[in-house]
């Protein structure tokens, strides 16, 4: 049976011998997470802004951008799925190490998944 890490692309990013637990943290599996539910991540909010804003697509690309910054950021529903559908690929390990210091790790979930929809959103014909 495949476990969690099996299903996740190895991205082989470089770790610097100066990099911090969390930096470490961030690359070896916050990335590969995000990566892998990256589809989930992008329909939940291509989902969620339609049914917020009824003309997200006739947007200027800088206000997109705000939009999904601001809905992410501020609408703790939002943020809480996205978050909980992070922790939720961890592994009992990972958790541990999560745990040990969740306010700064879900700010880097945070602003990672809003970087990639933002840049997927904007260099596509999705919305």
């Amino acid at each position: 049976m495949a476990t969690k890490i099996d299903l996740r692309q190895s991205l082989n990013i470089p770790i610097s011998e100066n990099a911090t637990s969390t930096e470490v943290f961030q690359n070896q599996t916050l990335r590969p997470i995000l990566k892998l539910q990256n589809d989930l991540y992008l329909s939940l909010f291509i989902n969620y802004a339609i049914r917020q804003n009824a003309d997200f697509k006739s947007l200027s690309t800088p206000k997109k951008n705000v939009m999904i910054e601001q809905s992410i950021q501020k609408d703790n529903g939002l943020k809480n799925i996205f978050i909980g559908m992070t922790i939720g690929m961890f592994t009992l390990e990972e958790l541990k190490e999560y745990q040990s210091d969740s306010k700064v790790f879900n700010k880097r979930i945070i602003t990672m998944i809003i970087k990639r929809i933002q840049s997927q959103i904007n260099s596509s014909l999705l919305l």
